[in-house]
């Protein structure tokens, strides 16, 4: 495949770090982007191959100028990665309501406002028109993880909204779209990343900063194969809307989908017992 131009968010430090590198090595244009942009170091870089930009995925202006920067200096975006996010952690009832809203807010809101902003370059100014759209979610977004309610509730919520808009698009916009889901990675995630509830008293069996501190470290996932495996998947011409990477995440998943296919029809009776009288199921 031809050289491409990926914009990644997020990308001070691990997967979007990792995945820069990588692109680079393999000869793409990349535009990386973070909060703090002069703080992005890179080897081998020149004017022709990176763009360093300020990006704040809460901001739709700050989105604006960093599409429009991009195609002002390579004239097209192939791969938009949308990486930027952190973890909440702790249980429910211990989260704030500003906590619970800046989750949503970064790893929810702010990623649909980079995808429609994506959507347009890719069908209104690439030319040929065409792109691919990672959504960098995560295991917790197939199932529920005690101490993660409010993270896991944002990346289903991706996981939902990706899937129904990848089922609007017109096939001729060639715009295809990814969840990547990745399993336990040492990255900062489950470090000074991660932000945390006060404790509630009710839940003196879960201690969400111990366990984590525990973890963090010591989970399956290398960064660097995590990124290449997302630069390998930019690669397909036809990816899929899911995969997962890691491979407590794919033992995850599959636990998950015996599950539903174990559940689902013990209660098949109840739920065809709600059709209206004479209606005609479609075969």
């Amino acid at each position: 495949m031809a050289p491409q131009v990926f914009l990644i968010t997020g990308t001070s430090t691990g997967f979007g770090n990792e995945l820069v590198k990588k692109c680079l090595s393999e000869g793409d244009k990349v535009v990386a982007t973070a909060r703090n942009a002069s703080k992005l170091k890179f080897d081998n870089t020149t004017k022709d191959n990176f763009l360093a930009l300020d990006l704040d995925v809460t901001e739709q202006k700050s989105i604006d100028n960093a599409f429009e920067k991009a195609l002002s200096q390579f004239g097209r975006v192939d791969v938009v990665v949308n990486n930027a996010g952190y973890g909440l952690a702790g249980e429910f009832e211990s989260l704030s309501e500003k906590q619970i809203r800046t989750q949503m807010e970064i790893n929810f809101f702010g990623l649909l406002d980079v995808t429609r902003k994506a959507l347009q370059v890719m069908r209104e100014v690439n030319k040929p028109s065409g792109g691919k759209i990672q959504q960098i979610t995560s295991i917790g977004g197939q199932r529920g993880v005690p101490n993660f309610s409010l993270y896991c509730a944002s990346k289903w919520a991706v996981e939902g909204f990706t899937e129904a808009l990848s089922h609007e698009l017109k096939p001729e916009w060639n715009i295809k779209l990814t969840c990547v889901e990745p399993g336990g990675f040492r990255t900062d995630w489950a470090g000074r990343s991660m932000d945390f509830g006060e404790r509630h008293p009710a839940y003196d069996h879960m201690d969400a900063k111990k366990t984590m501190g525990e973890r963090h470290g010591t989970q399956a996932g290398d960064p660097v194969k995590g990124a290449r495996a997302m630069w390998d998947i930019a690669q397909l011409p036809s990816p899929p809307l899911r995969t997962v990477i890691g491979s407590d995440a794919y033992k995850a998943i599959m636990g998950k989908i015996k599950t539903y296919g174990e559940e689902y029809p013990k209660y098949q009776e109840l739920a065809e017992s709600t059709d209206v009288e004479g209606y005609q199921r479609p075969t």
